[in-house]
């Protein structure tokens, strides 16, 4: 009997260890098996997560900032005690002491599910398991992956020490609104940062790991109150909290960004603009945009801040103007429903989502609640108060579009244009500091874009890119693809000036007949007269088509090709004539980097919108300013002795050349199509007007600044009787006014190698030293050049001029009423008096 009974309990110790071996086998097995392909925990030793990309202004103030996944990184150290005691209480009691898995707390996730038939399913992952997942796994739900988990986590335990672990789970882990570990959280839900949180503040970022959407701090008030309570009696269980401090958090209101009882981190930045936008472009370009949306970038912009202002605000009121010319009311084309005016909480609540441009200074989103007798009830974004009012007196200006196409009677009350519901834009008009009204705005339909540089450096330092960047992002300063028009002719004088001509060369300006694959061209001056041979600076100043058309001939399209893209205004200019008159497309921002490098004296210069940008690590990766200090290192400098800066740079244009077009351009602005513009210095420049004025330009510069100025509609249609005298001569003068008075203005410099001469203007003559008048002005002759003046030097381009045409007109008329003139084609034409210089437009492309 004993030996059976020995015989029974070896039987069964024989089977219970066979069976504890198998198990063991079995689970070796398995291990063995899910352990062979798994990814290296080695590399999180060297982990560098996607961080956030900033601009900062030359100032040092933030702009801007660039992210797919919004991540501050932060080392542990940096990490206060209650943030890391909150998420520990919250995510993993026994963090401290496990080593990588927690079999305690996965057996009481089992039980408490089994108790509660599934109704609460709890997450039994430790810290270290969830790292491995975020990092190595993925997110799928699987027994595979939870194996996985667990064999890798108990590695990184071995390779890692539990801070550095806990350094990576902060950082990595998501906590909703687009916010990525606790420092970018932090920021997100309180504009705080780390060091500054509350007790409170730290269990509500403990709370979201689990399920980040479904406890935000508005919709989900109660459910997030209800885990922060939770977080906070964790912490005072594991002891990092007193009794009291717990009741005092749980207590506490929740005050969030969200809730508006802080203001967002975005807004102590200016709203993305044009130019930070346009930054965002090249250098995704440049590096690649994983790295510039991940690589945490610090990005040194160009920009003046308050240049930039003033240069939106210069092209928004040139736009603004010309559109509330035209009389025609569009308003938002947004509507609020009947049903939401009746509450003032809900209408304002809609209001907010609606997608308006918000980023223009003084305009705030409205609806119109009532219309009734002189005047429209109104409630506006941000302004307390639902009696606000649009007199009649700010509407007699525009006309309503009608179902039919037609536009109506010019309104007369506010509901002439203005329906219940209608959303609008509205500005405060002021008077001597005291508010007189509300009034009606619109965003135009006509676009521009204006930029501005320093002609030495590169360095933009404005770029608006349109009216309103929320309205439209389409950069039309560095994408929009434009006829210049005259503005280009500047480029094709420089050609000839390089190439025999000089300033006083006679130019015959007469009729041109041209055969083309198209037909026949008959290029003509913007006032549609002729003017026989002339100076070739009174070409350029009064914008003289037929004469830059025979110039261009002269010297030949493909120099001229040349010349164009030797200064970047192409990459490859077709050798058309037409184009000698700006017929093909370029971008405001190559014109105006070209106009640059007649300011600087003919020396290359790339612009740009970056002065440096530094990795995550602070390593500079990229710098602009590529010019040598010589003296930089020398131990002391003699008193008053400036340290040598020399610069490298390529010369497109011979130095002498340079200060004779930019001479001619000074009088395009004393003189001709950009009469009017003064803007406190020396400053010169050059018009240019399309083919029925569908785009109007004007490029121009002072001795350090060089600004240009397009405007026309998206989809090209003419301005009627505009100009770019006219149009963005004053966005221009606006601006460089500005300018001057912060970076000053000097002379233009004259370089050495020429010698001065008096003539006469108009015949090109060489005059006495001692001449005076107006006709008399001083011309720069490069030294060597043939002294040929007037007609000695006339140019005809090659093409035939009809023999009764006069050969100069002093004063550039003859003093007859008429004058009649025989084309290239042999017909008699009588030409009327010649217009004065006020109705001379900036000629174009015909």
């Amino acid at each position: 009997m004993i030996r059976f009974i020995g015989s029974f309990f070896g039987a069964i110790f024989t089977f219970i260890t066979l069976g504890l071996l198998a198990v063991a086998l079995l689970l070796g097995g398995v291990l063995w098996f899910y352990a062979r392909d798994l990814p290296s925990h080695e590399s999180l030793a060297q982990y560098t997560p996607p961080t956030i990309s900033r601009i900062y202004s030359s100032e040092g103030r933030i702009i801007d900032e660039f992210a797919h996944e919004r991540r501050l990184y932060t080392p542990i150290e940096d990490v206060p005690a209650i943030v890391k005691q909150a998420f520990v209480a919250a995510e993993d009691q026994n963090f401290y002491t496990h080593k990588g898995y927690d079999a305690k707390g996965m057996a009481a996730a089992l039980v408490e599910a089994i108790a509660t038939r599934g109704q609460r399913v709890r997450g039994a992952s430790t810290i270290t398991q969830q790292v491995m997942k975020n990092f190595l796994l993925g997110g799928e739900r699987t027994g595979e992956r939870k194996i996985k988990e667990i064999i890798l986590a108990t590695r990184i335990e071995g390779t890692l020490s539990k801070d550095k672990i806990l350094e990576l789970y902060l950082n990595e882990i998501f906590l909703g609104q687009n916010s990525y570990g606790v420092a970018a959280a932090a920021q997100t839900y309180f504009n705080k940062p780390l060091h500054e949180l509350k007790l409170e503040e730290a269990a509500v970022l403990a709370s979201l790991p689990t399920q980040p959407s479904n406890f935000h701090p508005v919709r989900n008030r109660d459910r997030l109150l209800e885990r922060r309570a939770y977080v906070l009696r964790r912490m005072f269980e594991d002891g990092y909290i007193t009794k009291a401090q717990m009741d005092e958090a749980i207590a506490a209101p929740l005050r969030t960004v969200q809730g508006g009882e802080y203001a967002s981190f975005r807004s102590a930045m200016p709203p993305r603009d044009y130019f930070t936008d346009e930054i965002r472009r090249q250098l995704s370009t440049t590096f690649g945009e994983a790295e510039f949306f991940g690589g945490g970038l610090t990005i040194r912009a160009t920009i003046d801040p308050e240049m930039q202002e003033v240069a939106a605000a210069a092209l928004r009121d040139g736009l603004e103007s010309y559109d509330r010319n035209l009389g025609i009311w569009r308003g938002t084309r947004a509507t609020l429903d009947a049903e939401l005016l009746t509450d003032e909480r809900k209408w304002r609540e809609a209001l907010a989502r609606l997608e308006l441009p918000r980023d223009v200074a003084g305009w705030y989103p409205a609806v119109v609640l009532e219309t009734g007798g002189n005047t429209a009830r109104i409630g506006i974004e941000g302004v307390e108060g639902t009696d606000h009012e649009i007199p009649a007196a700010d509407v007699t200006w525009a006309r309503k579009r009608l179902p039919n196409g037609r536009l109506g009677n010019k309104a007369k009350v506010p509901s002439d244009l203005l329906d219940v519901g209608d959303v609008v834009l509205v500005k405060q008009l002021m008077k001597d500091g005291q508010f007189q009204r509300w009034s009606l705005r619109q965003v135009p339909e006509i676009q521009g874009a204006f930029m501005a540089m320093d002609v030495n450096t590169g360095r933009v330092i404005a770029m608006q890119g349109g009216f309103s960047y929320q309205d439209t992002v389409f950069n039309r300063a560095t994408q929009a693809q434009r006829q210049p028009g005259s503005s280009f002719k500047p480029f094709v004088y420089a050609a000839a000036l390089d190439n025999g001509f000089n300033p006083a060369t006679i130019v015959v300006d007469a009729p041109i007949e041209i055969n083309t694959p198209q037909g026949l061209w008959k290029p003509k001056n913007a006032s549609n007269k002729f003017y026989g041979p002339t100076t070739l600076r009174t070409g350029l100043e009064q914008s003289r088509n037929l004469m830059t058309v025979r110039v261009a001939e002269e010297i030949g399209m493909e120099t001229v090709a040349a010349y164009a893209e030797r200064f970047g205004v192409y990459n490859r200019m077709g050798p058309f004539l037409a184009n000698a008159l700006g017929a093909e497309e370029t971008t405001l921002f190559r014109m105006v980097a070209a106009y640059a490098m007649f300011a600087n004296g003919g020396e290359r210069v790339e612009p740009t919108l970056v002065d440096r940008v530094q990795d995550r690590w602070g390593r500079t990766v990229y710098r602009h300013d590529q010019r040598v200090c010589e003296d930089c290192r020398t131990a002391s400098l003699p008193p008053g002795a400036p340290p040598r800066i020399t610069a490298q740079r390529e010369r497109v244009m011979d130095p002498i050349t340079a200060y004779q077009v930019t001479s001619m351009m000074e009088g395009v602005i004393q003189r001709g199509t950009g009469r009017g513009i003064s803007v406190g210095a020396p400053v010169a420049g050059k018009t240019g007007t399309t083919n029925d004025a569908k785009d109007v330009w004007f490029v121009g510069y002072t001795s350090n600044i060089v600004a240009g100025c397009y405007i026309g509609y998206d989809q090209p249609r003419s301005l009627g009787n505009a100009s770019g005298g006219g149009m963005c001569g004053p966005v221009f003068t606006r601006f460089m006014r500005e300018a001057v008075k912060k970076y000053g203005g000097t002379k233009f410099k004259v370089p050495p190698g020429g010698y001065w001469v008096k003539v006469d203007r108009f015949t090109g003559a060489r005059l006495p030293d001692s001449a005076t008048g107006e006709n008399v002005i001083a011309e720069y002759f490069r030294e060597g050049q043939e002294d040929t003046y007037g007609f000695g030097s006339l140019v005809d381009g090659g093409f035939a001029m009809g023999s009764n045409l006069p050969l100069f007109a002093y004063g550039e008329t003859d003093g007859s009423e008429t004058s009649t003139v025989t084309t290239a084609s042999g017909q008699t034409r009588v030409i009327p008096k010649k217009a004065d210089f006020g109705t001379v437009t900036s000629g174009g492309l015909y």
